[in-house]
């Protein structure tokens, strides 16, 4: 498994981590070895958020005995974000949680407080020892340009976005940004949303003859791909044990520039949107 460093925090981190959205959607206790069995093959990066349901209490589960080997984050919902309720909110992911401590902990997306409150309330919670580091996620170049007047360089940890093959839209100037100003970038559904290439499209073929080439998959193929970056992770969530295993395979899988520019050239970024894409 690849590791680097997670932005200005420079912690290693594997490329490849574990999103939990839905995870509490079926058997706790699959769910559980599937987080476990990640930990095994070193995506110690696990993802959450407060707005996720009951994941939080499976990963407390899954972590008990192995806390020290994780990187945990987790989010604040934005109408949480003031900076009584953000601190109160941290406090009881806390709990859920089982740990006296988040590595990182980032505001989900820009609600009705100002961000200058929010931060000052994620700074608080440094001092305080409950977080090590703090991020934002599905902010634009527009709210990164404000939170780094904000915050000053080197507090903001990462910006976690929706990055996948067909929704390259922060390769125009959201992962420019974040590489000039040393920003981690997180990739959440790195595999869209239900819509990942199908085997009989153009696109799902070009996937599975670079895949064979590789004695690897598709996905890991894709993850690959968006992991070529120098500041990039990716948080794919799997369902099963299998579906972890697959996913940590790509944390080693290197792509040449030959491979690398037909997957562009198969799946194009398109036009610069007007405003970040977010699920």
């Amino acid at each position: 498994m690849q590791h680097r460093p997670f932005g200005p925090t420079r912690v290693s981190v594997p490329v490849v981590g574990q999103g939990t959205w839905y995870i509490d959607a079926g058997d706790r206790g699959v769910a559980v070895r599937t987080l476990r069995r990640g930990l095994d093959m070193g995506m110690t990066h696990v993802d959450t958020a407060e707005m996720y349901g009951d994941a939080e209490l499976v990963i407390s589960e899954a972590i008990a005995d192995r806390r020290d080997e994780v990187f945990l984050v987790d989010k604040v919902l934005p109408q949480n974000a003031s900076h009584e309720g953000a601190r109160a909110a941290c406090e009881r992911s806390l709990r859920r949680l089982g740990t006296d401590r988040l590595d990182c902990y980032l505001l989900h997306w820009r609600g009705p407080y100002p961000l200058a409150e929010t931060f000052a309330a994620f700074e608080a919670l440094k001092r305080a020892g409950a977080i090590r580091a703090w991020g934002v996620s599905n902010f634009d170049v527009d709210d990164l340009e404000e939170a780094l007047a904000i915050a000053g360089p080197g507090e903001i940890a990462c910006n976690q976005v929706l990055y996948h093959l067909q929704e390259r839209a922060i390769e125009h100037a959201v992962l420019p940004w974040c590489e000039e100003n040393g920003v981690a970038v997180v990739a959440y559904s790195p595999f869209g949303h239900g819509g990942f290439p199908g085997a009989n499209t153009p696109g799902g073929r070009l996937l599975q003859e670079i895949a064979a080439a590789h004695g690897a998959t598709p996905r890991q193929v894709a993850l690959a791909f968006l992991t070529r970056h120098r500041s990039v992770f990716a948080i794919p969530k799997a369902s099963n044990p299998a579906h972890v295993e697959e996913n940590a395979g790509a944390g080693d899988l290197v792509l040449d520039d030959d491979e690398v520019a037909r997957i562009d050239a198969a799946f194009p970024r398109g036009p610069r949107p007007r405003s970040l894409p977010m699920i």
